[in-house]
């Protein structure tokens, strides 16, 4: 793995992040042994950047997380976030009502509870799991801001905002001092290229580096779901019903055909689908490190892979031309209205 800028800091993070909430989640997940052995083996690997969330198997990632990384702490930049409740099954309702969201109540809360579960003092980067309408996001700022003077997080980071949320949030943090997001993590992958209307944008303007999440929509661009609508026993999808609505975001026709454009760029370069989606994220603009999610050891080789993967310019434009998203307005209109640049004749 190479090593690259966590957004416009002086940090260095591997190009490919070990995402951990398949870590202790019952139904499609793994065992804490299993978990243990992929994060050694990431770690052997030369990765140095590991992504988890208070939310994950309620928890339990976060107490993985701290089982596998004892004598290694100091060597792995580690990530956490807060925002949810933290329960038994994601989903289920709050202990309480003050038990979620991006309040400073719950964040000192969710951020104290997580520092336990690691068993450390501080963690790399603090992030904001979804933005909160309920909540002054200057309420959210100025804590996240007094986390990181306190010397328990290092850095802050988002996830899940829209482009006008990090705008507001990073005038905010300049009009009153406060610390700016460095990082942005939002689903971002060939078959959900939304982030694309606007946030990738905002994030470049601002020197925040992106992280994808679901890099190979859900499964979808590795080539093992059928267009019957079938999976290998285990996977996300084939335990869900054919009309939950998560699954039908990404198990649909539009999917299948950029996933058989992958798998035939696969054949011709003699790789793993699973590589060529995320070579092709990696080379898109401000992208800091891409969260993988694997299950085992293949998997986890699978994904490494990736590193090692030349896209030809006409690779990628294969890539971009049947994953383009399809533009509604205002951006088809701005689009099409740009005003040609050219030099002044006679100079």
């Amino acid at each position: 793995m190479n090593h690259r800028k966590l957004g416009n800091t002086g940090l260095f993070v591997s190009d490919l992040c070990l995402g951990t909430m398949n870590f202790g989640m019952p139904d499609w997940g793994i065992d804490k042994a299993a978990s243990v052995e992929v994060i050694h083996a990431y770690l052997g690997r030369g990765g140095n950047f590991i992504d988890t969330a208070d939310v994950y198997g309620g928890g339990e990632s976060e107490r993985i997380c701290a089982s596998a990384l004892r004598g290694r702490r100091d060597g792995v930049i580690l990530a956490t976030k807060g925002h949810f409740p933290v329960v038994r099954v994601f989903g289920e309702p709050p202990a309480h009502f003050n038990a979620a969201g991006s309040s400073r109540r719950h964040l000192t809360q969710a951020l104290n509870d997580s520092l336990a579960r690691l068993e450390t003092d501080y963690v790399d980067l603090y992030q904001v799991h979804c933005w909160d309408r309920h909540t002054p996001i200057e309420e959210t700022l100025s804590a996240l801001d007094d986390f990181v003077r306190s010397g328990k997080v290092r850095y802050i980071g988002l996830s899940n905002f829209d482009a006008w949320h990090i705008a507001e949030a990073r005038q905010l943090c300049i009009r009153h001092g406060w610390e700016p997001f460095v990082t942005a993590q939002m689903q971002y992958s060939l078959v959900c290229r939304d982030v694309e209307r606007a946030v990738t944008t905002v994030c470049q303007r601002y020197g925040i580096g992106l992280l994808p999440w679901s890099p190979l929509g859900g499964g979808i661009l590795t080539g093992k779901y059928p267009r019957d609508g079938g999976g290998p026993a285990g996977s996300r999808f084939a335990a869900f019903e054919p009309d939950n609505e998560w699954r039908k975001a990404f198990v649909n026709d539009r999917n299948f055909e950029i996933a058989d454009a992958v798998g035939k760029i696969a054949r011709q370069l003699g790789a793993h689908p699973t590589a060529i989606a995320l070579a092709w994220l990696l080379r898109r603009p401000n992208v800091s490190s891409i969260i993988i999610g694997p299950k085992s050891i293949p998997q986890l080789e699978d994904n490494l892979a990736a590193c090692d993967v030349e896209l030809s310019p006409e690779h990628m434009e294969t890539l971009d031309r049947v994953s383009r998203p399809h533009w509604g307005y205002p951006e088809k209109f701005i689009l099409r209205n740009q005003r040609n640049m050219f030099e002044p004749a006679g100079e």
